[in-house]
């Protein structure tokens, strides 16, 4: 998790909502990424997605059935079915998304009889770290609208 921390850090710096991931394979990273949907403009790259593409192009394959993802935070509905087409094995991250989240809030998308692939989900993981990056970065971000 400290990977996609760092990633949400960096996000968060070049003025991205912070979230970041990390892909992992027998222990080792092998993509890692955070928000830049500003940046490119691309409203579909959430970290997630990015780190996903990153290490399909790296194991030169579209199906990552031996991978964790680490996020952090619980990815939104478009995230959860990109983790599942990909087959993604084990799924941990930080912070749960009450208004965005699909995974333990929302649409819950991996419990839905339509979803192909479900990978064993672990939440909280460095969760209050992954929370304050959330909470500073919209503070910052409500303090500087205000006149």
């Amino acid at each position: 998790m400290g990977a996609a921390l760092a990633e949400a850090e960096a996000a968060g710096a070049r003025g991205e909502v912070p979230i970041g991931a990390a892909i992992v394979r027998h222990g080792e990273i092998i993509a890692r990424a955070g928000n830049r949907t500003r940046e490119l403009p691309d409203a579909t790259a959430h970290a997630e997605i990015l780190a996903i593409r990153e290490a399909s192009r790296t194991l030169s394959a579209e199906r990552l059935g031996e991978c964790d993802l680490y996020v952090t935070l619980e990815p939104c509905t478009m995230c959860a079915g990109a983790i599942s087409f990909a087959r993604i094995r084990r799924l941990y991250f930080g912070a749960t998304d009450p208004k965005g989240g699909a995974v333990v809030s929302g649409v819950r998308f991996f419990a839905s009889p339509t979803c192909h692939h479900a990978p064993e989900v672990y939440p909280d993981i460095g969760e209050a770290r992954s929370s304050e990056l959330l909470k500073r970065f919209f503070a910052a971000r409500r303090s500087a609208d205000r006149p």
